[in-house]
């Protein structure tokens, strides 16, 4: 199937989607297009917990989720796809049963695995668009140099204890001036020395933080998909929750 074949909405779909097909900038058209897309998302925590429901909810076709680790009973604080009942579970087997209960018309491939450099690439180039969720630096550099050399859009972010940024990264992509659009070694050259950043099992995180964050990726990604608004390129979305403050700063240059 190509990206330009159409697929019918059936009639539960055109009911289940109606407040996004009223909407002049998504339609019919743009449903179409949440429902043939490919995404992968990146984790299946704290950030990916509120991408994968509401990227769901919002009827992209087929997600991809990779993921390592188990649910334990510390995670249910803030990743909110998973409950108490389960605790043991992979998270990718947890978050494949919540998308079923969310929206059965929603394909799910789980890849019970931890991205690296090695199988990046791998898992990258059998979806359109990509979307980090993970916390930590390895696997940040990994997905966006794969993403990089796969031209695939990706939309990153990473919280603090109680702040958060997000970007999209299309460095294939060039600017109006010709230029191509930052990276994401352009906008963090290299990682900070070990031990610098604390993970949030050290610092804490507030749980409702992810779900600011995580929503504002799933609200990217389905931007990219249906082709409205203006995407975060080149631009780094700062939040700082105990403010309510958001501010955006440009990077790499003038865009």
């Amino acid at each position: 199937m190509t990206r330009h074949e159409t697929l019918p909405l059936s009639p539960q779909e055109l009911e289940r989607y109606a407040r996004h097909i009223v909407l002049p900038e998504i339609g019919g058209p743009g449903q179409q297009k949440l429902k043939r897309a490919r995404v992968l998302v990146v984790g299946a925590g704290g950030l990916g917990a509120p991408m994968l429901e509401y990227l769901a909810a919002a009827g992209v076709g087929t997600l991809g989720i990779v993921d390592d680790d188990v649910v334990s009973l510390s995670n249910l604080q803030r990743q909110v796809i998973h409950d108490t009942d389960a605790v043991g579970l992979t998270k990718t087997e947890s978050a494949a049963r919540a998308i079923a209960r969310i929206n059965p018309n929603v394909a799910v491939e789980i890849h019970a695995t931890r991205l690296t450099a090695a199988n990046a690439a791998d898992l990258v180039r059998k979806y359109e668009f990509v979307a980090d969720g993970s916390d930590n630096f390895d696997t940040r550099y990994a997905v966006a140099d794969a993403c990089a050399a796969e031209k695939r859009p990706l939309v990153t972010a990473a919280v603090g204890r109680f702040d958060g940024s997000l970007t999209v990264l299309m460095p294939f992509e060039t600017r109006p001036d010709g230029r191509p659009w930052p990276s994401y070694r352009d906008l963090f050259p290299e990682p900070p020395p070990a031990g610098l950043v604390p993970s949030c099992a050290e610092a804490g995180v507030l749980g409702a933080l992810t779900g600011v964050i995580g929503t504002l990726q799933a609200l990217e990604v389905i931007k990219l998909i249906t082709g409205i608004g203006e995407p975060l390129v080149g631009r780094l979305l700062l939040y700082d929750a105990l403010a309510a403050r958001f501010d955006t700063i440009k990077y790499g240059g003038k865009g």
